[in-house]
């Protein structure tokens, strides 16, 4: 211990800082949620303390049987489903506590891709995709649908990323579903968020055309670095495009791992006993497209993501 006003002591405690201070230098996570609860006017609790956080961009797949809360919880984080307790902390600030005016602000920075699309099914893919855009602009604007040249740049530039070039004037209803979730991706990155929140993206869809979807919002969140949460029944496509896969039961966390890491004993604690061969059969054969070299981890999924979208076929 240096001695209490000497130079060189002072000199010592202003170079090093205090544990305090280096704490409080340290970013916040981007996400992170604390004892989340929900329980419904019938009784049912849909969450029991769920903790978890995201500390830098990653897909994280959450599965779990139907009924173990996954749609609860990605709906609670931006207030869908108000909680019952616990806290949503995004980049340290509290959702929960916040009042409508500032939930409105908050839900600006949080992108969210349904499973039925939510499009408007009159409007062409444009107008839709601009409504991602909708917070930001005054009331008349938005109800004429007119935006800044800058916004309708970034459209066309997210049509195009998405496989949807020269789609821009086509109606929402007369596009194939695989189309209409590439509309809803697009739309949702519209807003520039922070966080995007995914449910049952490809829950309509046919296998090729779901793991084309998976494949492009593994991509887009990596080249845009915005993390996304992404609720998912199907385990070999979480395994297969997933950094990190949270598994829940009956509304709490029994797994927190990396896809590699999900194996029979973990997939029997998420769901209950089953013969979990066939679902690594399906895992390894899904015949449209090249499997994965063996033991192949996360870095090998992240070169995946980076090189195969471009070149698909918008139709899907």
């Amino acid at each position: 211990m240096p001695v209490a006003g000497s130079t060189a002591g002072a000199v010592a405690s202003a170079a090093a800082p205090s544990t305090g201070d280096a704490a409080m230098a340290r970013p916040a996570p981007l996400l992170r949620i604390e004892s989340l609860e929900k329980t419904y006017p019938t009784g049912q609790r849909a969450l029991a303390g769920v903790t978890f956080k995201i500390d830098h961009p990653q897909v994280v797949a959450i599965i779990g049987s139907s009924g173990a809360g996954k749609s609860t919880l990605i709906r609670c984080i931006n207030r869908l489903v108000e909680p019952s307790a616990g806290r949503v902390l995004l980049g340290g600030e509290d959702l929960v506590a916040l009042d409508r005016k500032g939930l409105r602000a908050a839900r600006r920075r949080i992108g969210m891709i349904f499973q039925e699309f939510n499009l408007v099914e009159r409007l062409t893919v444009m107008q839709n995709v601009l409504a991602g855009r909708l917070g930001y602009v005054g009331l008349m604007a938005s109800l004429r649908y007119r935006f800044p040249p800058q916004d309708i740049r970034a459209a066309f530039e997210l049509l195009d990323r998405v496989g949807l070039d020269g789609y821009h004037d086509q109606r929402a209803d007369a596009l194939s579903g695989g189309q209409r979730q590439r509309v809803g991706i697009a739309r949702a990155l519209m807003q520039r968020p922070e966080l995007l929140l995914v449910d049952e993206p490809t829950a309509s869809l046919d296998p090729k055309t779901s793991r084309q979807i998976m494949r492009l919002i593994g991509e887009l969140a990596t080249e845009r670095a915005t993390p996304a949460l992404v609720n998912i029944h199907d385990v070999a496509l979480a395994k297969s495009f997933a950094d990190r896969i949270v598994g829940l039961k009956d509304g709490a966390i029994v797994f927190d791992d990396t896809p590699d890491a999900l194996d029979d004993e973990a997939l029997t604690l998420i769901y209950g006993a089953e013969d979990w061969n066939l679902l690594d059969a399906a895992d390894e054969g899904e015949g449209d497209e090249p499997s994965e070299p063996p033991g192949a981890g996360a870095a090998a999924r992240a070169a995946g993501r980076g090189a195969a979208a471009r070149g698909e076929s918008a139709r899907g």
